[in-house]
This record gives structure tokens, C-alpha cells and sequence, in this order.
């Protein structure tokens, strides 16, 4: 495997160290929920505060010069980590949920009753419930697109809906955070706009394993998180074609977003800063923007194999354990990546997840704000593993212990 990553890697991220009491190494299987951060990006935060901080765009002093030149730096980083031709493409937001909140609102004040949305049944709640938000107020539809018996996106029911609905919008998951399947962006794509539908990408859990071109792949709009990639909490990107960000209205009124306010009236400001209201989360941004540059550094094309090669060694693992049920594609050979959902017999996840931390060993329990996707394969929660740059072999061998050891106190 690739010395680049797993234990060689640690040294970067200050919150591994080894457990004296314990004598285990921190084994943190919970990068979905959030990743941990290596030190260039807690010190680029600790910089922006200690020495740098002002607030942007408005000042004609030089802090806030420096500042909005640091911030518009990372806009352009990120422009370019998504191979965007304009950084104008790239909003900042506080993460993928309120990107998908601002394009509920936004798109959907130009939709017409009787128009129509298609999600799946895999999407986390984020990208549900502002949809339904939306069906409530404009009474838009909404359907579903289903899953097969092994997780993967039902190709063929697809195309049936969205030829049967024609969606002004399919808005779907990159990666299932429920359960890691890999959902054939390039070939959905193509599909949806030869029928006039724009697409809407939820990158939150695939940013940091997998390589994204939004221009190759002709997205329309995409959102990720930034606390996902190593970078900080409160800070999240919408990647948005300039055509259609400049047909969105504004999702929140204040400060910097505006062109003029009269008493009679208010002009607004051009994308992206049409939807930045308000005093921006400045340190963070900046703070996403040394997170990407490290993940550039070490390569998303390097990363990507190391983990495939380490998901596939653990998959095997867990499969040859008796009483382990394993979810997804990789039942059946299928792709699916970063992610792996588990039960053990007559164990309860939450059961689980205390023992596995007595072990050091970190996991996800629960329904994963997936609970469509749960009630699809008649299950109410799982245990979840899910790995990154810093992961290897010896956590999941730490997991398998834990395994073994509940095993033996509930039987």
C-alpha cells in the first residue's frame, strides 16, 4: 500500500497520538461525519485571528485589503481544485446543508406549481427535506428514483422517471453517506440533459476521495462541505454555472450582497456575492483553502487508490468475520468506496459503537440522516465505518477485535 498515507501520514494531524493508558492507537473510522484536520489548517486559523483578521471587501485600510485578498484567494483555489473555469462559480456557504437550502429557495422561486424535482431514495436529509420545504410552499412534486437490492442507483428506473416526470431538476448524492455507492455522475448527467433537466450534485461525501471536473462532467450545480476535507466547521462551498447563478434570487438580504438600497427598493450584487449576506465566515474560508491546496498536495488521484486498496482489504476482513452483515455494491463486485455499513447479528449497533470505543476505535451508529435509504433494505440503523488520507490497516484490525470481543458479551 501506499507509504504516503495511513500511519505515515499522522504526523500531520495532531490529534493522533498513542494512548498510553490504552496502549492502542486512536483509530478514527468517523471521516463522514466530520474529518479531522491536519495542522496547516488549524495553524492557517490561528494565523488569520492572531495576526491577520479584519473584515473583507469594505475596508480601505490594508488588514482588510489583505484579508479580502486572502479570502478571495481561496474562492480561486477552490475554482481550480473543481476545475472551474471562473472562481465567480464558487459561493461560499456554512456547508452543503445550507447550499442545498439556498438552491431549494433560490431555484425554486422559479418553478411553477405542477413543476417537478427527482431525488433518490439514498439522499441524506439535507438533501431531502429542503425539497420538501419546498413542495409544501410552491406545490412542486417530488419523486424518487429507487435503488437496487444492493444499494446502487436503479439505472433503468432513472431514465423511466425522468422521462415520466420531466424534473426541472434531478438532485443527487455523489456518494451515499448510507451506505458508499458510487452514483455514475457522468453517464446521469448526460442522461438528465438530453432531457432538459439540470443537475445537482451533492459532493459532500465524495470531494475528498474522489477527483471532480465540474466542466468535464457538465455539472450544474454542486455543494460540498468543508469540514469533510480537512478543512474547517462553518464554511461550505455551491459551485453554480454563472448562466443559472445569475438567474437565482438572492437567499438572504443583508450586507455586501446588495448593488444599491433605496427606501423604494434594493439591486443586487452579481454572483457569487449575490448570495455571501452578511459578515463571512473570513478565517474558515481562508483556513478550506490550505486544507484543499493539502489535499492537492498529496493528490486526489493517490489518495483515491490508497483508500480503494485499503476498502477493499477491509471488506474482505469484516466478510470473513462470522456474524457481520455487510450493506452495498460490494456484495456483488460492484464499485463503492470510503464507506461501509454493518450489522452484527443480534447485536445492536449503539451496542456496538460503546464497545468498539473501549477499543479506541471511532465509529458512526445509527440511521446516518438516512432514513429513506434505511427503510428501503427494512433496517433502522447500522454501524458505519469510513475511512481517509490518515486511516490503515491496523484500525481495522482494531475493529475486528472490538468485533470479536462483542461477540463474545452478547451472545
Amino acid at each position: 500500500m501506499n507509504k504516503l498515507f495511513g500511519n505515515e501520514i499522522r504526523s500531520d494531524f495532531p490529534i493522533f497520538k498513542f494512548d498510553k493508558e490504552k496502549k492502542l492507537q486512536t483509530a478514527f473510522l468517523d471521516s463522514a461525519a466530520s474529518a479531522q484536520k491536519p495542522q496547516v489548517v488549524i495553524d492557517t486559523l490561528n494565523n488569520v485571528y492572531s495576526n491577520e483578521y479584519a473584515n473583507i471587501h469594505r475596508g480601505a485600510y490594508k488588514l482588510s485589503l489583505e484579508a479580502t485578498s486572502a479570502y478571495e484567494h481561496a474562492r480561486e483555489i477552490i475554482a481550480n481544485f473543481l476545475h472551474t473555469s471562473s472562481p465567480d462559480t464558487i459561493v461560499f456557504t456554512h456547508g452543503a446543508t445550507e447550499g442545498l437550502n439556498l438552491l431549494a429557495h433560490s431555484f425554486g422561486e422559479l418553478l411553477n406549481t405542477g413543476d417537478n424535482i427527482l431525488l433518490s431514495v439514498l439522499e441524506h436529509h439535507s438533501n431531502m427535506v429542503p425539497w420538501q420545504l419546498l413542495s409544501q410552499r410552491r406545490n412542486v412534486g417530488i419523486n424518487y428514483v429507487d435503488v437496487k437490492d444492493d444499494g446502487s442507483l436503479d439505472f433503468a428506473d432513472l431514465i423511466k422517471k425522468l422521462d415520466t416526470y420531466k424534473p426541472k431538476l434531478l438532485s443527487i448524492t455523489h456518494i451515499s453517506n448510507a451506505f458508499g455507492c458510487v452514483n455514475p455522475i457522468a453517464e446521469i448527467c448526460e442522461e438528465a440533459h438530453k432531457r432538459g433537466c439540470l443537475v445537482l450534485v451533492d459532493a459532500a461525501q465524495s470531494v475528498s476521495h474522489l477527483p471532480i471536473d465540474v466542466e468535464k462532467l457538465d455539472l450544474d450545480f454542486l455543494v460540498f462541505s468543508g469540514h469533510k476535507i480537512y478543512g474547517p466547521n462553518g464554511i461550505g462551498v455551491l459551485y453554480g454555472k454563472r448562466e443559472l447563478l445569475q438567474k437565482l434570487p438572492p437567499f438572504f438580504g443583508g450586507g455586501d450582497m446588495i448593488e444599491q438600497v433605496t427606501l423604494n427598493g434594493t439591486t443586487y450584487a452579481e454572483p457569487p456575492q449575490r448570495f455571501e449576506a452578511g459578515t463571512p465566515a473570513i478565517a474558515e474560508a481562508i483556513a478550506l483553502g490550505s486544507a484543499i491546496e493539502y489535499v492537492q498536495k498529496l493528490g486526489l488521484e493517490n489518495i483515491s487508490a490508497y483508500e480503494d486498496e485499503l476498502f477493499k482489504k477491509a471488506w474482505e476482513m469484516l466478510k470473513k468475520e462470522a456474524g457481520v452483515i455487510l450493506y452495498g455494491p460490494a456484495n456483488n463486485g460492484e464499485k463503492q468506496s470510503s464507506i461501509i455499513s454493518f450489522n452484527l447479528e443480534g447485536i445492536h449497533p449503539f451496542d456496538f459503537g460503546t464497545v468498539a470505543d473501549d477499543f479506541n476505535v471511532q465509529i458512526r451508529v445509527g440511521h446516518h440522516c438516512a432514513m429513506p435509504a434505511m427503510e428501503r433494505f427494512n433496517i433502522s440503523a447500522t454501524a458505519r465505518l469510513s475511512l481517509a488520507v490518515y486511516s490503515d490497516l491496523a484500525d481495522i484490525e482494531q475493529l475486528i477485535e472490538a468485533i470479536r470481543y462483542a461477540k463474545k458479551i452478547f451472545k
